[in-house]
């Protein structure tokens, strides 16, 4: 049994939940219930992150305080991985008290080791990101994020003595070439490392102008830089679970993120685990932007498509499906309504739809339900059941390594073969000819055998359908095949299916 301990990124709660926190939350979720299917021990942790500059003028524009303004903006993110069925186990928010404690006593520790000093910096500083650029960083003089231009901002404060961990940083990700993945971002975080000198990190913010944070354990006139606060959270979160737990899990950390905060987990948190004498997380997971017409979909940008918005229009299942399926993890994807009810349409609402409803309905109609003997197998029946094996055999390959597009692109070509099969067996006639029933009861009986395998090879991807499909089975529901289940065993002779239901209608559009 392996043991993983997944991390989302603690989201910041300037804005509301949007389609890339969602992507990386579905993303998560979709392996850990994979991961746990198949029997691993898992602990997924989301959450949110709660300090900074741009809480406090977040909440100053609404007219709240800092507290008021998180705890509604952190509960909005809970009660929404709630409600689209996200299966975290623990939620973390950087204002608990435990975080606090936890962050307080690794500043320190790496305080007392000589790490951290008083000094003077001067900068240009985004508020946006909440941390300094320097000039080859900028896009014509901008923020490549936020598209604005930073500003010069020169203050006395703490530093973090990163450059010291800039040689060790480059050795231990060239030792481990698997730390971070995909491959470019590695690669990017290995030029970055390699293109100049690392630089030491401002880890604080003077009280006179931000007093929204952890304040540093040897100095009540700072609070901790946004960065270094939430990072921990990562630990936190596990160490609530206890310390035993901590103690296994905290080396199996698989943190799952975006590219717009590679820098911060591929450089700031490595060299900040090395100072506090902590384990180096397994391993680092990148995914691209979701863009909307020409420009990265972002809140700032006012972009964005919001998970609860799109669930009430078409459902979450049919945007799990989406997002898993439409981007290629580590590159950029693109969101539209047209590719949306495109990509529905054709993959849920033809395909799948339309190979439950077809099979049921005639079950129904020639043999009440009742499932009839497979009988001698011919060339036709033995293609179908390849083309699942094959589905049976590759998606956990693919699902393994956060490959969900070709997870679902390996299950939908024998979902695409089986309603072939439907038209080249033609059980709807066989099954008017009394010499022929029997054929017809095998074909079906087929068909309802590749539905199962379906249900259980979607239950990690899309639960809610699984869970649908076995219900119309009338079958126990399984988190994954088991390994001594072999094709034709699913659906014993005598038991009987229920009448189909409409998975994902069809969506129409509007001329």
């Amino acid at each position: 049994m392996g043991r993983y301990y997944i991390t989302t990124p603690l989201y910041y709660v300037n804005a509301e939940p949007h389609i890339g926190h969602t992507y990386t939350t579905i993303v998560a979720d979709t392996w850990a219930r994979f991961l746990r299917g198949r029997g691993d021990e898992v602990v997924l942790t989301t959450g949110t992150d709660e300090h900074g500059d741009k809480i406090a003028a977040a909440a100053a524009a609404a007219g709240a305080t800092p507290r008021a303004h998180v705890d509604r903006i952190s509960a909005v993110f809970r009660q929404t991985w709630d409600a689209i069925g996200i299966t975290y186990d623990q939620f973390i928010r950087t204002t608990d008290p435990a975080h606090r404690c936890n962050v307080q006593e690794v500043l320190a520790r790496v305080h007392a080791a000589g790490d951290i000093y008083f000094g003077s910096y001067g900068g240009l500083y985004c508020i946006g990101c909440e941390r300094f650029y320097t000039e080859k960083e900028l896009v014509d003089g901008r923020c490549p994020d936020h598209q604005t231009v930073p500003v010069y901002l020169a203050e006395d404060n703490y530093f973090f003595r990163m450059s010291k961990y800039q040689a060790p940083l480059i050795a231990y990700l060239e030792a481990h070439p698997e730390a971070i993945t995909p491959e470019q971002y590695r690669n990017e975080a290995l030029a970055m490392l390699r293109s100049e000198a690392l630089g030491d990190l401002c880890i604080s913010r003077p009280k006179s102008r931000l007093e929204w944070g952890i304040e540093l354990p040897f100095d009540t006139n700072y609070v901790t830089y946004v960065w270094f606060d939430a990072l921990l959270g990562y630990p936190s979160a596990l160490k609530e679970r206890g310390e035993q737990t901590f103690a296994r899990l905290w080396p199996e950390t698989h943190h799952i993120i975006g590219k717009d905060i590679l820098k911060a987990h591929a450089i700031f948190w490595p060299t900040m685990l090395m100072a506090a004498g902590m384990p180096m997380f397994r391993q680092l997971h990148v995914h691209g932007y979701w863009s909307r017409g020409e420009s990265k979909m972002s809140k700032s940008l006012g972009n964005v498509v919001r998970p609860l918005d799109v669930q009430r229009r078409f459902g979450m299942e049919a945007f799990r499906y989406f997002l898993l399926r439409e981007m290629a993890f580590g590159h950029d994807a693109a969101f539209s309504e047209d590719l949306f009810i495109t990509r529905v349409n054709a993959d849920l609402a033809n395909n799948l739809g339309n190979l439950v409803s077809r099979t049921l309905a005639m079950q129904q109609r020639y043999f009440n339900g009742v499932i009839q003997d497979l009988g001698t197998w011919t060339g036709e029946d033995q293609e179908l059941a390849a083309s699942f094996e094959t589905a049976i055999r590759e998606m956990p390959a693919f699902a393994e390594k956060l490959l969900f597009h070709r997870a679902l692109e390996s299950l939908w070509r024998a979902i695409d073969h089986a309603n072939k099969y439907v038209v080249t067996t033609s059980p709807f006639t066989l099954a008017k000819d009394a010499a022929q029933r029997p054929r017809a009861g095998a074909v079906l009986h087929h068909l309802c055998e590749a539905l199962y395998v379906t249900a259980a090879l979607l239950a990690p991807f899309l639960p809610e359908t699984a869970a649908r499909l076995f219900t119309l089975l009338d079958v126990v529901p399984v988190a994954a095949l088991p390994t001594t289940w072999r094709w034709g065993t699913a659906l014993p002779g005598e038991h009987s299916t229920k009448p189909p239901e409409i998975l994902f209608p069809r969506i129409e559009v509007k001329p």
